[in-house]
């Protein structure tokens, strides 16, 4: 759409790093045409794999699940590296998703290089066959989106993304008014949610700390 037009004002939903993909200048000044809200999936990265930190204390070698063609998985890596480096733990890129079949050597695997937990980036690829293939091979994962734990993943982390199509709604709503998208910052969320499943935890064997289910906003049993 960016590249058809430079003129007829868009407004995005659910982006995850216009900046670094160059759909705008900047959060704060847009320039051009475009506009809307941000999701901050790379930028929460290293916050989930804490989490996942949290939720298996012994996890020192964790596998990372992505698809290094996606346009963000370079952004996730960095700022995994970098809360990696202050837990201490060994992140290990595991082979390559660049198909969701790929999903269950990636698990074997990360199961050969002596993982302990893993956690899933953001690609196109979907997680339904992460999961299964999480609970097969027994490996503890942490995912960015509730789809995933609603589907029996054990536990994900990620901005509450339902307020931004309102917030896009009334970003539609000014510029038909007349005001300019280059004007209109970029909005990032404000709300984060941590969501865990019970059932799958104790299926791991896994023992959820209490001051960890106190932080949930739902737990799943």
């Amino acid at each position: 759409m960016k590249a058809v037009t430079t003129t007829v004002p868009i407004v995005m939903v659910n982006v995850a790093d216009p900046v670094g993909v160059g759909l705008v200048q900047s959060l704060a000044h847009p320039g051009g045409n475009l506009t809307g809200m941000s999701s901050m999936v790379a930028e929460l990265t290293g916050k989930r794999l804490e989490t996942l930190k949290k939720i298996v204390p012994g996890a020192h070698r964790v596998a990372v699940f992505g698809n290094p063609d996606d346009s963000i998985y370079a952004a996730q890596m960095r700022y995994a590296e970098t809360a990696a480096r202050a837990l201490q733990i060994d992140l290990r890129p595991i082979l390559e998703m660049r198909h969701a079949e790929d999903n269950e050597d990636a698990f074997e695997s990360a199961v050969r290089a002596g993982a302990d937990a893993a956690i899933r980036f953001v690609d196109r690829l979907g997680f339904e066959q992460t999961v299964s293939a999480a609970a097969k091979h027994r490996l503890p994962c942490i995912y960015p989106f509730p789809d995933a734990v609603f589907a029996g993943g054990l536990a994900t982390y990620g901005a509450d993304l339902r307020p931004q199509y309102a917030q896009a709604a009334a970003y539609v709503d000014e510029i038909l008014k007349g005001a300019k998208p280059a004007e209109l910052p970029v909005q990032q969320p404000t709300k984060f949610e941590l969501l865990i499943n019970l059932k799958t935890a104790k299926e791991l064997g896994l023992t959820v700390p209490q001051s960890i289910l106190a932080l949930a906003d739902q737990v799943i049993e």
